[in-house]
């Protein structure tokens, strides 16, 4: 026989091996747009900002929250050709707060080339050429006057 217990917002069904030989005649029910235990996105149903989205990683709950929810608000309701230049004086307000608070907020370039220990990493160094550069010395790996047997020399004139 098969019964049922309720825990909180749970409702747990006990079934027995009979209640499964039968055809199920259960009832799919709606989802509820208020359901507050509903996971939504961004955009709620209503089209109203989620501030409780996992998604805005709590930037509208720190110490800057007010100046976040204000730009972005402006952004998502801007109306113009392109949108949010109307928002501009809301963003530039939102990084002025963030700036005051550096070790919350750190900038792009900062959290980039800080190591472990807080000191600036040196910028690594590349040696592909790139479209504006010059052309490949003969001495590069993959030019024809390098061989594999033959190592390489300090001077073009030994080789």
């Amino acid at each position: 026989m098969s019964y049922c217990r309720e825990e909180g917002k749970d409702r747990i069904i006990f079934v027995t091996k009979e209640d499964h030989e039968a055809p199920s005649n259960a009832e799919l029910i709606a989802e509820d747009p208020d359901d507050p235990y509903e996971e939504h996105g961004l955009i709620l149903p209503s089209g109203e900002i989620n501030w409780n989205c996992p998604c805005l990683g709590g930037m509208a709950s720190g110490p800057c929250g007010e100046q976040f929810k204000s730009a972005f608000s402006c952004f998502h309701y801007s109306k113009e050709e392109v949108k949010g230049v109307d928002c501009l004086e809301g963003f530039r307000g939102m990084q002025e707060c963030m700036q005051g608070y550096p070790k919350l907020y750190p900038q792009e370039d900062e959290k980039e080339t800080s190591s472990a220990d807080g000191a600036p990493e040196p910028e690594p160094a590349t040696s592909a050429p790139t479209q504006d550069s010059g052309p490949v010395p003969a001495s590069a790996p993959d030019s024809p006057a390098f061989s594999k047997d033959t190592p390489p020399t300090d001077s073009p004139a030994n080789s």
